[in-house]
């Protein structure tokens, strides 16, 4: 809050400078006018005019009282020395020449004294001088003319936008922390989700599949095979417990260190060898070397790999093909099997296996995954992902 109040300040004095510097330079322009002074008295009246200038800069820098109060009786002084014209009495059109002065150059300063009690009261006794002094020089009938009307008006104007500018600040610096803090909220609530999603991929690709296994007690895998994945999935959740983060490498194998870039295939092999020992024969056919980044590559795989486990779960078949190509801007896999296959309608809308271990994980890469199958011919997968 301290740091929106210098804001609001700043603000305010830097407004009161513009305000105050054009008002004077009007003002002396009013007064440099032929006959609404004579030379002497305009000579005296300049430095005056060039002091007040010099205590609106000021007050634009510096937050100090004193050059407000100097300001102020500057100004007025202006009005003392026009009221004792040295040489002959105002002019008629004097009034009109002193609007500026009063109604904005020395009514500026109450844009800075809108905060406080003691401020404030400095502000009540500078807009009764000047209203008094230049009530003297107009010489209005009952106290009252147009040009006290305008100077009455300049000095409400000042007050009122002061009061304004210096509540809206901390009033938009308030919205801006609750609309901070609605966005952090969001956030939170995106990355548990993410988390959520990426933990429920991870259990699923990895925990749960060899679980399924042993409730199936093995059935067309090798005991050493099914013990070495069991073993895998012991060490990640060791370092889960830890509080690691896992980033999948391969199919089934999670490493804790990134890899800004693989080779596609350096790691297809490992793919290969996994669902070899689990009894399901991969046939890989085309690209044999694509340079993908880790997060894409990573996603690649892993889809790649439940689509398998899905052949070798439900095709009734033992064999798969797996055809890799690429283009200027894509990489392509086909995971094609000659098994029972099934009806599209028939895959459940809650089954994480594809919709989220295969197309949800390829469209947070920006890749995407179709699926084409029917009873009794089979099925065939193509997955996506941008180079």
């Amino acid at each position: 809050m301290e740091l929106i109040a210098k804001e609001r300040d700043r603000l305010l004095q830097r407004a009161a400078r513009a305000i105050g510097l054009g008002s004077t330079a009007v003002a002396l322009l009013c007064f440099s006018v032929p006959g609404i002074l004579d030379l002497p008295t305009y000579i005296a009246v300049v430095p005056f005019f060039l002091l007040l200038a010099l205590c609106q800069y000021r007050v634009g820098v510096n937050q100090s009282v004193v050059w407000v109060l100097l300001g102020v009786a500057s100004g007025l002084a202006i009005l003392i020395v026009v009221q004792l014209q040295i040489g002959a009495p105002p002019a008629a059109s004097i009034g009109t020449a002193i609007v500026p002065l009063a109604a904005g150059a020395i009514a500026s300063f109450a844009i800075v004294l809108v905060n406080g009690i003691g401020r404030l009261g400095l502000l009540v006794l500078s807009f009764v001088a000047t209203a008094t002094l230049s009530g003297l020089l107009i010489d209005a009938p009952n106290f009252f003319s147009p040009e006290l009307a305008a100077i009455l008006l300049g000095w409400l104007l000042a007050t009122v936008f002061g009061y304004w500018l210096g509540a809206s600040v901390p009033r938009a610096a308030r919205r801006i922390y609750s609309i901070g803090r609605a966005h952090r909220a969001e956030r939170q609530a995106s990355e548990t989700e993410a988390q959520r999603r990426q933990g429920a991929r991870l259990l699923h690709d990895t925990v749960l599949a060899t679980l399924t296994l042993l409730a199936h007690s093995g059935v067309g895998v090798a005991a050493s095979a099914l013990q070495q994945q069991a073993g895998e999935d012991a060490r990640l959740l060791r370092q889960l417990r830890l509080g690691a983060s896992p980033v999948p490498q391969s199919s089934g194998v999670y490493n804790l260190e990134p890899v800004e870039e693989s080779a596609l295939g350096t790691t297809l092999e490992s793919v290969k060898q996994r669902f070899g020992r689990m009894g399901l024969e991969v046939s890989w056919h085309g690209t044999g070397q694509v340079l993908l980044p880790s997060e894409v590559l990573d996603a690649f795989l892993l889809a790649l790999a439940e689509c398998l486990e899905n052949v070798r779960r439900h095709s009734g078949v033992t064999d798969a093909h797996v055809t890799i190509t690429d283009d200027e801007f894509t990489v392509r896999a086909m995971v094609t099997d000659a098994g029972v296959g099934f009806d599209l309608k028939d895959i459940d809308e809650a089954r994480l296996g594809f919709k989220d271990s295969v197309v949800g994980r390829l469209k947070d890469v920006g890749g995407n995954a179709r699926l084409f199958s029917s009873p009794g011919a089979g099925t065939t997968v193509v997955l996506e992902v941008p180079k």
